[in-house]
């Protein structure tokens, strides 16, 4: 009697999961991405590279590709590729959220040490929550780093500070957000202006007395964008007053 030989699905690789991005690759695509996250000179993503890969598409390669050691991560992180650094941080979110405590930690600590390769805002939204913001949430962690983020010189770093928020935001928990945006109130930045108002947004969406108990004493010296941001389910007679510092 003939037996069938079994075999297992070969180990993925960096090699095969680079070959895998090129095969992916949309040069119209990625043209109109350069655009989006503003790779021009002097603008924020200036310098960064873009294949044109979607998010979706950069989700299931990352579930192929989870087997990766932390080494191999690494190296995605380090890419000038866009997509390939996308990829390397959905990795950890999905060994983040497969792994016991000890491996949770690991990758943690993994995040926190190449925070600045997260240098792009989709990078920083959807990653940063999702391991920092949880891990310090679930372990019962104060919020002191993002506090300590909230004063970097780093940009990128800066909005893994207000992002990670969203974790606890998600858990009934609105005071770190309150507390980090306090620190970024007089940010220079626009794309901190934005995401801090993302976040001020989710408090009211789940609780709008809360937000505009906050906002009430400090909306006059918010920038104009954050406030729109954080205001921008409010009705509208209301965020005209608003606007018009008339509350």
């Amino acid at each position: 009697m003939a037996f069938q030989q079994q075999t297992t699905a070969p180990t993925p690789t960096l090699v095969a999961l680079r070959k895998e991005i090129q095969a992916s690759a949309n040069p119209k695509k990625a043209k109109i991405l350069a655009g989006f996250f503003k790779t021009g000179k002097g603008e924020y993503g200036e310098g960064d590279v873009f294949v044109g890969i979607t998010v979706p598409t950069a989700r299931g390669i990352a579930r192929r590709y989870s087997a990766l050691s932390l080494s191999e991560i690494n190296k995605t992180l380090a890419s000038k590729l866009h997509e390939e650094r996308l990829i390397g941080l959905l990795i950890l979110v999905e060994l983040y959220n497969r792994g016991d405590a000890e491996a949770q930690l690991k990758i943690f600590r993994f995040y926190l040490a190449n925070m600045k390769r997260a240098n792009n805002w989709d990078l920083v939204d959807l990653s940063a929550h999702k391991i920092v913001g949880r891990h310090l949430l679930e372990t019962g962690a104060t919020i002191a780093r993002l506090k300590t983020f909230a004063r970097s010189h780093n940009l990128w770093i800066r909005r893994v500070a207000i992002v990670a928020t969203f974790a606890f935001l998600r858990a009934g928990k609105f005071s770190p957000t309150f507390r980090v945006a306090e620190l970024l109130l007089r940010d220079k930045q626009d794309l901190i202006h934005k995401a801090t108002g993302w976040m001020l947004r989710e408090v009211g969406k789940r609780n709008k007395s809360v937000l505009t108990s906050w906002l009430k004493p400090r909306y006059r010296k918010m920038p104009r964008t954050m406030l729109r941001y954080a205001i921008e389910r409010f009705p509208k007679s209301e965020r005209k007053r608003y606007l018009a510092g008339k509350i």
